[in-house]
């Protein structure tokens, strides 16, 4: 007989037996990644929060920018009524910007989907772009506290 066909090295008075997960085992594992899960997530669920914070400040610092460059081209800062937009499209309405440039792609919206909030004059500074965090109302605390360009 040839090597390839020599018969298997198992006995074969013995039942071969499939091995499985015991219903113990399956239950101690269950139990193990409900305890991760539990550890874990609650930490996973706060740094959403304090995510969306840091893009709503560095939103604001990039559109802060783009408003003292415009500034600085043409010697104020968009007017009320022209607002962010000033930063994306040429005003149609006065003071009409002598040395206008596209300062921005497009207008991002805050982390919560609402646009950017923009004041001028500003009541922390010549101008102000805040967002009235996750609640979208004046004050709160934490998650729902304002964020602006004053922080």
């Amino acid at each position: 007989m040839s090597q390839s066909m020599q018969a298997a090295p198992f006995p074969s008075n013995k039942p071969c037996r499939a091995r499985g997960f015991t219903l113990i085992e399956l239950m101690v594992v269950l139990v193990i990644m409900g305890v991760l899960a539990a550890l874990i997530v609650p930490n996973i669920i706060g740094r959403t929060d304090e995510a969306r914070v840091t893009a709503a400040k560095t939103d604001i610092g990039t559109i802060m920018q783009a408003l003292k460059l415009y500034k600085l081209d043409n010697g104020f800062y968009p007017s009320q009524e022209q607002g962010l937009p000033a930063l994306v499209a040429k005003p149609s309405t006065p003071p009409i910007p002598g040395n206008w440039k596209p300062y921005l792609e497009k207008l991002p919206n805050d982390p919560w989907g609402r646009p950017y909030e923009y004041l001028n004059p500003g009541v922390k500074g010549p101008v102000d772009v805040f967002s009235y965090g996750a609640d979208g109302k004046p004050g709160g605390d934490g998650s729902n506290a304002d964020i602006g360009s004053w922080q």
